[in-house]
């Protein structure tokens, strides 16, 4: 029997087969619509439960369905998912435009609004955000369009749910698709150990000798961090900056330009000049205007740090022995057709290897060196004891929750006799994962129902004598998807649609980053941090360069991060995207462009952010986060981080409700105020910092 079919509490992953899941997702549709049509030809007068809440919950089964086998066509896929997630996510999408396009449904829920307007009735703050979310879904989703337009936006959505897996599943067959395999020793120069070891245990684990490089991030970070081969490094870099964009059957460039096509035609269809327009008007910025003077007056005040951090890499590769940097005449073949642009200039293969050098000179810091006191049991329980200290909540694991993959570990989460919810773990790479990490949900919160939430990572791995030991940066990633999925535990609200994480894209970034803030803490590593094999505590040294070294090459990685967000805005401010030229081409205008570009090699053929996720129009929401979580975490520094009354106080004002409310009155009722816009320039260390202005 289809086990998907079934009253389940537990996700089912031991029972669930591949061919469950087509049946399952059908009759979990039938069902739905049978409750939204029993909704629409109801002759009972609208009420708030009658009409609202039931529509809410009136595909919670195919919620429930979907998320599973679309959380897994993420994190543990194969070609017999991929494509029964491409034949039913067009069904899916099919069945949602249905009822958002649902004149009856529309109408109903507007009958019930206005008779609340003019009774008087007063609605709970929870209550009035869910009735403005319901009819602004519908207007945003077509329903007010003429009939022959509504259609077209409505077969214009089908296809855009499949561009979006199409792009991802392209990315990551593109990502498997490409190894380096070294046999010699002496190419492996300049590597670390553990890198080694690392490299060698993944050849041998595909019956190769020799060492075995992949573009997933554990080996193709250090590899560009450390490698002394600078045509090796090269070779690396243009392989995963082609990614998506090799042509062939997973190049992304076509599909890339339907999507942007289409986006724009849903835009101009509903009013609006472009998709960022249409975008922005439901996000915490509000508009383009407003988005494009945030953007650019961060830019204006980054810049000139950026363009420092590039002089001060360039000054060392001068001083650097002349073999470090001309080696590849000593030892790349000739035939090899990977030619640098400029062979005695930097070069985008450069700057992490350089970067890293420069941050050991400076600060006697050894990114490597401190990995041993980084490894993931202990990380991890340093972050479940950190929650209990702010909000006592306790991690116990629970083998016998069924899993979808050995690598998956599952806690159930309390706080006292309370539970919470579960939280499923799953840290490392495989060729069935895509790139990145990442926090979602197998069940969101909502009245007395629990969530289950899944964090997922793509972390170094264990060799055969060594345990899985993070880099500084994979500590914070931890913390920042742990906050992702605090946001989600901690979630207390009525509706699902407004718990935990579902909040405006511009403000869900805020609580996970804000924890990133402790990783520099002595308090919080002195907690945790601990050798490996020695059990000797972090060194007080050791902590005070991580602290030194806080804003090494700020500038240049915050200028980084903007460019993906110019590159988002210029991808969707594009009036015709069937008119755009190669992906490769529009990033190369949107960016500010310090180093050379690099043929062939383009970011957004595998930004699947914006072209396979939920970030279209949104990218820039990391930085605009970055802003609110620095001026929060200055509370907790004024007041000690480890407060409980302040983390109290931030669990009960933000954490806890979700999308209840708008998050510039969350954040005011947390911190007292306005947002300090000077906050994240202070924090970055930057001088003179011009006025940021963000309007709320």
């Amino acid at each position: 029997m289809n086990i998907l079919l079934q009253e389940w509490e537990l996700p089912p992953f031991d029972q669930i087969r591949i061919d469950d899941y087509e049946p399952a997702v059908r009759a979990a549709i039938e069902e739905a619509e049978h409750n939204v049509e029993a909704i629409a030809t109801s002759t009972e007068e609208p009420t708030f439960e009658n009409t609202v809440v039931a529509l809410e919950a009136a595909d919670r089964r195919l919620q429930r369905v979907s998320a599973i086998m679309m959380n897994l066509n993420e994190c543990c896929t194969s070609e017999a998912l991929q494509e029964v997630v491409m034949r039913l996510e067009p069904l899916m999408t099919r069945f949602g435009m249905k009822v958002m396009t649902d004149e009856r449904l529309y109408e109903r829920v507007k009958s019930y609004e206005l008779r609340v307007k003019r009774a008087g009735e007063r609605l709970t703050v929870e209550q009035k955000t869910l009735l403005d979310n319901t009819l602004k879904s519908f207007v945003r989703h077509g329903v007010a369009l003429p009939p022959e337009q509504r259609e077209q936006y409505k077969k214009n959505e089908e296809e855009l749910s499949e561009l979006k897996l199409r792009f991802s599943q392209n990315a990551l067959a593109d990502l498997n698709d490409w190894t380096l395999h070294l046999t010699d020793e002496a190419d492996l120069v300049g590597l670390p150990q553990s890198v080694r070891a690392a490299a060698r245990e993944e050849a041998q684990d595909r019956g190769l000798d020799g060492w075995l490089f992949t573009l997933a991030a554990p080996s193709y970070t250090p590899f560009m961090t450390y490698s002394d081969r600078r045509d090796l490094r090269e070779k690396m870099y243009r392989a995963y900056g082609s990614i998506g964009g090799r042509g062939g059957e997973h190049d992304n460039n076509e599909v890339i330009r339907r999507i942007v096509a289409l986006r724009a035609e849903q835009a101009r269809l509903l009013g609006y000049d472009t998709y960022c327009d249409y975008v922005l008007e439901d996000r915490m910025v509000q508009s383009l205007p407003n988005l494009r003077r945030f953007m650019q007056e961060l830019k204006d005040a980054v810049l000139p740090a950026a363009q420092s951090d590039l002089a001060e890499i360039k000054s060392l590769t001068e001083l650097s022995e002349r073999n470090l940097i001309k080696n590849i005449d000593e030892n790349r073949n000739d035939s090899d057709d990977s030619v640098s642009e400029k062979e005695d200039s930097v070069m985008p293969w450069d700057f992490s290897y350089y970067a890293e050098k420069l941050k050991q000179q400076r600060y006697s810091f050894d990114s490597e060196a401190l990995r041993p006191y980084f490894p993931l049991d202990a990380v991890r329980e340093g972050i479940f004891a950190l929650y209990g200290r702010l909000y006592g909540l306790t991690f116990t694991e629970d083998k016998s929750v069924p899993i979808y993959h050995e690598d998956v570990k599952v806690y159930r989460v309390a706080d006292g006799d309370r539970e919470m919810g579960l939280l499923y773990l799953d840290m490392f790479p495989r060729p069935s994962k895509r790139s990145g990490a990442w926090m979602t949900e197998f069940r969101g919160q909502y009245g007395d129902v629990r969530p289950q939430i899944q964090v997922v990572c793509n972390f170094s791995k264990p060799t055969s004598d060594t345990p899985s030991l993070l880099r500084f940066r994979e500590v914070e990633t931890f913390m920042h998807e742990m906050g992702h999925a605090m946001h989600g535990m901690l979630s207390d609200v009525s509706f699902e649609s407004l718990s935990g994480t579902n909040v405006k894209r511009d403000f869900v970034e805020m609580p996970s980053q804000v924890m990133e803030n402790w990783c520099y803490e002595p308090e919080f590593l002195s907690t945790f941090a601990r050798h490996y094999r020695t059990g000797e505590l972090l060194p007080t040294g050791y902590i005070e360069k991580i602290r030194a070294a806080q804003n090494h090459m700020a500038g240049w990685l915050c200028l980084r991060q903007l460019n993906l967000g110019f590159t988002d805005i210029a991808f969707h401010t594009v009036s015709d995207g069937s008119a755009i030229g190669k992906a490769e081409e529009v990033e190369a205008k949107a960016m500010t462009n310090l180093l050379p570009r690099i043929s062939g090699c383009c970011t957004a053929t595998s930004f699947s952010h914006i072209f396979g996720g939920g970030y279209a129009s949104g990218y820039y929401g990391y930085k605009w986060a970055e802003v609110l979580d620095a001026d929060i975490f200055s509370r907790f520094k004024h007041d000690g981080i480890f407060n409980r009354d302040t983390a109290t106080a931030f669990r009960r004002e933000i954490l806890s409700r979700g999308g209840t409310e708008h998050p510039a009155v969350l954040f005011k009722n947390f911190m007292g105020r306005e947002p300090d816009n000077q906050a994240l320039l202070r924090r970055m260390g930057l001088l003179n910092p011009e006025s940021l202005t963000i309007n709320l």
